[in-house]
């Protein structure tokens, strides 16, 4: 049994949470419509094109082309959702992004799917660690990195229901555990706090707040009280979450499935900086592209897992008295 077992989380795709909540939408939403890039069954976009054919466009190995045809049905009145792997729909597709989508306002919804490592065995060239960083300079647009597939069906329904303008979403594709449940709250721009302390706290997103709680319980048997913060949206960021956080503990760890640079932690950091700097420590892809190998080789040889995030976390706190 592993460890994820043994605190009762299922083990599921954060993928899923998006399908399931682009199908249910289509039948409360008749406006809803969804263009693929020959990814539809990856991205779980399947799930919305087998019950809403009609409503379903495949745009195929054209990123760029999806991304313009999505905002031509935005700006003819429709709510428009295209999805594929976030390498693709942050990279490739960067200038309709910024140019056609942003700059218009137009009410495009990005699923960026197969973020972080969660790709795996396909490697570099397929493992988006950039996408936070890229996503969060563009103006008009809100960035949410859902922690979980529970947390990804409500980010999508809130994405569709409650934005009128641009989001891009970064979700998995390996399973994760849920740590969240269909009765935990969500709100676009607030923070979560999954679990509260005073020593530090450790701020995380994507799958690495489950990580983080799995870090305090090994903080906790040392005797040091951690604060898990899961800030599910980077942009707009929750600004009194983190100020208050590093008022209460004096000391804050950022940990991501990202590069450290310009991302999550930086996000963090900029909070921090004009509000009240403590010692700060961030926890992510150090500059290098990624590896081939499963996602959980991968998590400990970038040393994303909750062995060296309490590790990383006891040294900070070194820096704080």
């Amino acid at each position: 049994m592993t460890i994820y077992e043994e605190h009762g989380w299922k083990m599921v795709p954060s993928r899923n949470g998006f399908g399931l909540a682009l199908r249910d939408l289509g039948e409360t939403h008749p406006e809803l419509v969804v263009i693929g890039a020959d990814l539809t069954e990856s991205v779980r976009a399947n799930y919305f094109a087998e019950k809403y054919p009609e409503r379903f466009f495949n745009a195929g190995i054209a990123e760029q082309n999806a991304a313009t045809i999505a905002t031509g049905l935005a700006l003819s009145g429709k709510i428009a959702v295209f999805s594929t792997y976030g390498v693709f729909a942050a990279g490739r597709a960067f200038d309709q992004l910024r140019t056609t989508i942003c700059y218009n306002k137009a009410n495009v919804k990005i699923g960026g799917a197969h973020g972080g490592l969660s790709v795996g065995p396909d490697g570099a060239t397929h493992q988006a660690l950039e996408e936070i960083a890229l996503i969060r300079v563009l103006p008009n647009m809100v960035l949410i990195v859902p922690a979980d597939s529970e947390e990804t069906y409500k980010a999508t329904v809130a994405a569709i229901e409650q934005i009128d303008g641009p989001v891009y979403i970064r979700f998995g594709r390996s399973p994760v555990p849920t740590i969240t449940n269909k009765d935990t709250p969500f709100e676009v721009g607030k923070a979560l706090t999954i679990k509260d302390g005073s020593d530090l706290t450790i701020a995380a997103c994507g799958s690495c707040v489950a990580e983080s709680f799995l870090a305090a319980e090994i903080l906790d048997k040392k005797g040091i009280s951690a604060r898990i913060l899961d800030i599910h949206t980077i942009k707009p960021i929750d600004k009194t979450a983190i100020e208050l956080a590093a008022r209460e503990t004096g000391a804050i760890l950022t940990v991501e499935e990202h590069q450290v640079y310009a991302g999550f932690g930086s996000a963090v950091a900029e909070v921090v900086v004009q509000t009240c700097p403590v010692p700060m420590h961030f926890i992510g892809i150090n500059d290098r592209f990624g590896e081939s190998g499963s996602p959980r080789e991968l998590t400990k040889f970038f040393k994303l897992d909750y062995e060296n995030i309490a590790l990383q976390a006891i040294k900070l706190l070194e820096r704080k008295f």
